[in-house]
C-alpha cells in the first residue's frame, strides 16, 4: 500500500510539469542569484567567498521552503478533492498513506538536494572543507522536512491560497533565527530560546560543522540526528488529521 501510494503520487507530479520545475529548478536558480549577488566582492588573499557560506546555507533553507509549499498545496488538492476521503474508505492503513505520500515527496527532495548541490559545486565552485556527500544529506534532510511541514500545515488549510499562508508562521521565523544573519548565541536570549526548538537551525549548525570540518564531527552527528527526529515527530502529528470530512 506504502508503495502504491508512493508510486500515485510521483505519477501525478510527473504530469505537472509545473510542479516538476518548482522542486528541480527553482532552488538552483535562486542559488545562481546568490551567487552572482557577490560576484565582484573583493577579498584579501586566503580569505573564503562570502557565496561558500551563504551559499552553503541556501542549500538547506531553498529545498525547505520549496517542499514545503509543493508539499502543503498538493496534499490540500488531494483533500479537497476528495481524493483523500476516498483512499480512507478503503482498507488502506493510515500510516501507509501518510509514509506513501512522504516517501512520494522525499524522493523529489532528494533530486531537487542532488541537483542543487551538483550546481553550487560543480557549476558555482563552492568551496569548503568538508565533503559534499554530507552537504547533500542535510539538505535531503531539511527537504523532508519541507516535506512533513507540509503534510501537517496541509490539513488547516481550506484553500491553497491558506496553505502559503503558513509560510510567514512557519517558514520565514525558522530563516530568520537559525543563525543565517545573527548567530545564535548572540542573539536576544528569548530568540536564542526559541531557536533551540526549531529544526532549521540544526540544519544550518550542521552545515556550519561540515564548512570547517574535513571529517564528520560528534556535533553535527548529533545535529543530524535532532533533524531526523523532528522530521518523524512532525509526521506523527500529522498522522491524526487523516480523516474522513464527511460521516
Amino acid at each position: 500500500m506504502l508503495g502504491a501510494t508512493a508510486a500515485r503520487v510521483l505519477r501525478q507530479l510527473r504530469a505537472d510539469p509545473r510542479s516538476i520545475a518548482l522542486i528541480l529548478v527553482v532552488p538552483a536558480v535562486l542559488l545562481a542569484f546568490v551567487y552572482y549577488l557577490f560576484e565582484n566582492e573583493t577579498l584579501p588573499p586566503g580569505v573564503p567567498r562570502t557565496f561558500d557560506r551563504v551559499g552553503l546555507m541556501m542549500l538547506a533553507i531553498f529545498p525547505f521552503v520549496v517542499m514545503f509549499l509543493v508539499t502543503s498545496i498538493t496534499m490540500l488538492r488531494e483533500r479537497t478533492s476528495g481524493t483523500l476521503e476516498r483512499l480512507l474508505t478503503t482498507p488502506i492503513h493510515k500510516a501507509d498513506l501518510l509514509f506513501g505520500y512522504a516517501l512520494a515527496f522525499s524522493i523529489m527532495a532528494a533530486l531537487q538536494s542532488l541537483f542543487a548541490t551538483a550546481v553550487a559545486y560543480w557549476v558555482f565552485g563552492m568551496d569548503i572543507r568538508g565533503n559534499p556527500g554530507w552537504v547533500v544529506v542535510v539538505a535531503v534532510l531539511n527537504s523532508v522536512l519541507g516535506v512533513a511541514l507540509g503534510l501537517l500545515c496541509s490539513a488547516f488549510a481550506r484553500t491553497e491560497f491558506q496553505a502559503v499562508q503558513f509560510m510567514p508562521v512557519v517558514v520565514i521565523p525558522q530563516i530568520l533565527l537559525c543563525g543565517l544573519f545573527v548567530p545564535r548565541d548572540q542573539m536576544n536570549p528569548i530568540l536564542e530560546l526559541i531557536s533551540n526548538v526549531l529544526p532549521l537551525s540544526y540544519s544550518v549548525d550542521a552545515l556550519q560543522e561540515i564548512a570547517a570540518h574535513a571529517t564528520s564531527t560528534a556535533t553535527m552527528t548529533a545535529d543530524l540526528l535532532v533533524m531526523v527526529g523532528f522530521v518523524l515527530a512532525v509526521l506523527l502529528l500529522a498522522s491524526p488529521t487523516l480523516r474522513r470530512r464527511t460521516p
